[in-house]
């Protein structure tokens, strides 16, 4: 055992030695540039506190699908228009006619969880995949999709990044 530790650490030093001071002290340097580079661009937006408390009357169906009430959490006033979140109660009976529709959505991060229920989708280059209450997905930027089944009780919680992110229509 004491062997091989100290065979671990004669390795460790010939890597040390290996790097050259400059080249080491240039990439640490770097690194902790783009990090403040970073932080900064966090920074660049303020943002505000924000509590959503639930209310049947903030279900709303002016949103994106017509089957589908939307309850808007005030993420997007918050954040300056950094992200966008909100609840999403399916409407009973699912109508694959209505549903059904591929498109895409031109966002940079999209995810789902499933409060109540379960949705059925299609993912191009992943396939159909059936979410239960508890589970979640990502959906990568651009990603074609589209809701094949839902139950009547479908409840969703959607996080997109940003706030105003578009929706390409690919079916009718």
């Amino acid at each position: 055992m004491a062997r091989a530790k100290s065979k671990v650490r004669a390795r460790a030093k010939k890597i040390e030695v290996r790097r050259s001071p400059v080249r080491a002290g240039a990439k640490a340097k770097a690194k902790t540039k783009g990090r403040a580079k970073a932080a900064t661009a966090k920074r660049a937006k303020p943002q505000k506190f924000a509590v959503s408390r639930l209310r049947e009357q903030d279900f709303k169906t002016d949103g994106l699908r017509a089957y589908a009430q939307y309850r808007d959490l005030g993420i997007n006033d918050a954040t300056g228009g950094l992200a966008v979140a909100h609840v999403i109660r399916l409407k009973g009976p699912c109508d694959p006619k209505e549903v059904s529709k591929l498109h895409l959505h031109k966002a940079d991060f999209q995810m789902i969880y499933v409060l109540n229920g379960t949705i059925t989708g299609f993912f191009e280059g992943a396939g159909v995949h059936t979410m239960k209450t508890g589970d979640a997905w990502l959906q990568p930027p651009s990603i074609k999709h589209k809701v094949l089944d839902y139950s009547d009780n479908c409840e969703l919680l959607e996080i997109v990044l940003p706030g105003n992110f578009k929706t390409v229509e690919l079916e009718t």
